[in-house]
């Protein structure tokens, strides 16, 4: 096991272009163009490697980074798997994406597999996590299974395979830019108690849909719900086709995404999206079901929405929209801004929302503004990237009260804060 450990130089293999770019930003603002220069933690050996490259990731996975606390997964033999060896079998196409909220049992992966037309499935376990305002989707997955659903090059990356097994995390290159990866190379995945950093060992294309790759080890310690999805290989059929009888097998509640649409599109707009967060937010959030509705929109199920969303009135704000689980501490929060005699360093007239079930501009990405757990507050002179002009006392109080705050950002966004602990008050 400690083989996969061990300093290695990249593999300079070809691999084929991912079909679209999905590139995220800050809610509500515009997606930084080419020429932005990349968030200063997000460096590695493979920076000059192009989008869509299979490479590995920094030669070594120690934690060099000052400051940072949290526990290392892909630093405990605990959460390595056995390596998978050469691959064996022939490459498959990765046509359907299957995600429920709960385990798909193996009964229903047998009469998946014995629906006519599909070639073959395979389970996984499939949720999302919030990094700096945008939600990534997260597989854990058994390394030498996935991999026959992948594109020939990052197939052939056996070192990718050895470091995931290893414990270590595959990165999709169209996100690479975007994730707030250290310059040791580490990512901080999860939230309050499941917050931990995993060492990137791969930036390598994956199946359309997922962005990060780990083994189900890691995955079940960063809390993912295990074995939830399938992916399907249709084949010669028509992956369209295979919707219906799918469907009639699993019933209405999990999603179903044809990946040629998250190709072009960067999710299918016919299909019904689950969301299913790690971490505290996932106590908050539960299970966010959509539907696309066009103008970057988006429409949370009417039942979540009366579940979680309601309007209070708030100390020094006023009327917000949020999930309801942000209220109690963001009541604390701003009471106690009050009585540090900081109400003036508030300014309500530039307070700019909190609930906003709709994509990130630009893109098909979600923020925490559409579980509506992030608040803007004092938009003038606290814009992106800058350092921001936000009274730094009442930003020690948000964080005291479990809010994180964008200011601490690779890409700053400091009028940006958003539930990052549960805290109860009292």
């Amino acid at each position: 096991m400690d083989a996969t450990r061990r300093a290695r130089a990249a593999l300079g293999l070809a691999a084929l272009l991912l079909p679209a770019a999905l590139l995220s930003a800050c809610a509500d603002d515009a997606v930084p163009s080419a020429g932005d220069p990349a968030p200063s933690d997000a460096t590695s050996s493979t920076a000059d490697k192009p989008s869509g490259s299979a490479t590995t990731g920094s030669d070594t996975a120690t934690p060099e980074d000052a400051g940072e606390a949290e526990p290392d997964l892909s630093d405990t033999v605990e959460y390595a798997v056995d390596p998978p060896g050469p691959r064996s079998g022939a490459l498959v196409p990765a046509d359907l994406l299957v995600q429920d909220a709960d385990e798909v049992p193996q009964a229903t992966v047998r009469a998946l597999r014995d629906v006519a037309g599909v070639r073959t499935v395979s389970r996984l376990s499939l949720g999302q996590v919030s990094l700096e305002n945008k939600v990534y989707t997260i597989a854990a997955v058994d390394p030498g299974e996935y991999r026959r659903f992948t594109e020939l090059a990052s197939a052939e990356l056996q070192d990718q395979w050895d470091r995931v097994a290893g414990g270590e995390l595959a990165v999709d290159p169209d996100v690479r830019k975007k994730l707030p990866v250290s310059k040791a190379g580490w990512l901080k995945l999860g939230v309050d108690e499941t917050r931990t950093r995993v060492h990137v060992g791969a930036y390598a294309p994956q199946v359309e849909g997922i962005d990060l790759v780990v083994n189900e080890k890691v995955g079940a310690a960063l809390g993912l719900t295990m074995h939830n999805a399938v992916i399907v290989s249709a084949g010669r059929r028509d992956p369209a086709s295979l919707r219906e009888p799918i469907e009639s097998v699993i019933g209405d509640r999990p999603a179903v995404q044809a990946l040629d649409a998250v190709a072009r599109y960067g999710l299918d707009p016919d299909a019904v999206q689950n969301v299913v967060l790690v971490g505290s937010r996932a106590e908050a959030v539960g299970v966010f079901r959509f539907t696309p509705i066009g103008g970057g929109r988006v429409q949370p199920e009417a039942s979540w929405v009366s579940a979680h969303i309601a309007t209070e009135t708030m100390p020094i704000i006023g009327r917000m929209t949020c999930n309801k689980a942000v209220f109690p501490q963001l009541r604390a929060a701003l009471e106690e801004i009050v009585l540090a005699g900081l109400s003036s360093k508030i300014h309500p007239g530039e307070y700019a929302g909190c609930y906003y079930p709709r994509f990130i501009a630009g893109t098909t990405t979600l923020s925490n503004h559409s579980f509506g757990l992030a608040f803007d507050i004092n938009v003038p002179g606290n814009g992106r990237g800058t350092v921001g002009e936000i009274d730094r006392k009442v930003v020690a109080i948000f964080k005291k009260w479990g809010f994180g705050w964008g200011g601490d950002w690779s890409y700053t966004d400091p009028m940006h804060f958003e539930l990052d602990t549960i805290v109860r008050p009292g």
